[in-house]
């Protein structure tokens, strides 16, 4: 049978106001006040990093190697590729290569909530990279049998569509509509300001009632 590939056109880079706000915004901090949008899953980074772009998003059945490769032609600058193992194995569709190949195309980062390969060829590499753990099983492009590109995709515990604003960093992964993400920037960084005012009222030896006395008056 021959293997049916679906790549839709890529979306729309973020808007530049969102991308001055996302480096200082932390996943944990969305975490306070959000239950939707979290991959999970224990999706980790290979390495202690962080990454935000907008998404683009891979179903990749199996062993095909094939259609990873095709969203790597796709890429764009700054994007995040978001990669749902669809059949849920112990497969890596990622290793040295396919993360030398992203970072050459401008890619933010990957995420993927299966396993990863060539751990020490990635952290050479420099791309951030998410992962659920290592496998020495691999894809391959001569194992031809389908995916898709830039589809509606559940990644770990999160619904991602294409074009949605991913946000990484060594606590997880979060993802939504940029509109969304941009009220939950707003939040994050004012969150942020009064928590690092809070902890240098408490390693100051101060009560945290005392302080949320001062922040009421």
């Amino acid at each position: 049978m021959t293997p049916f590939y679906r790549a839709h056109e890529r979306q729309l880079s973020l808007p530049p106001d969102l991308i001055e706000m996302l480096p200082a915004v932390e996943t944990a901090t969305i975490g306070h006040v959000e239950h939707l949008g979290f991959v999970g899953d224990n999706v980790r980074p290979v390495f202690p990093c962080r990454a935000f772009g907008p998404a683009l998003t891979v179903a990749a059945p199996g062993r095909d190697g094939v259609i990873i490769y095709k969203a790597i032609d796709m890429l764009g600058p700054g994007d995040m590729l978001v990669i749902s193992r669809v059949d849920r194995d112990d497969v890596a569709c990622v290793g040295g290569g396919v993360a030398a190949a992203a970072k050459a195309k401008g890619a933010s980062g990957i995420v993927i909530d299966g396993p990863c390969t060539d751990v020490e060829e990635l952290v050479t590499v420099g791309l951030p990279v998410w992962c659920r753990g290592v496998s020495s099983r691999t894809t391959n492009r001569i194992f031809s049998i389908g995916g898709s590109i830039n589809v509606p995709i559940a990644c770990g515990s999160a619904a991602i569509l294409p074009g949605y604003a991913v946000l990484a960093d060594s606590d997880g992964v979060f993802a939504a509509e940029a509109e969304r993400m941009h009220n939950l920037a707003e939040m994050a960084i004012a969150r942020q300001q009064r928590s690092a005012a809070l902890r240098a009222h408490l390693t100051a030896g101060k009560s945290i009632f005392l302080f949320e006395q001062e922040d009421l008056a």
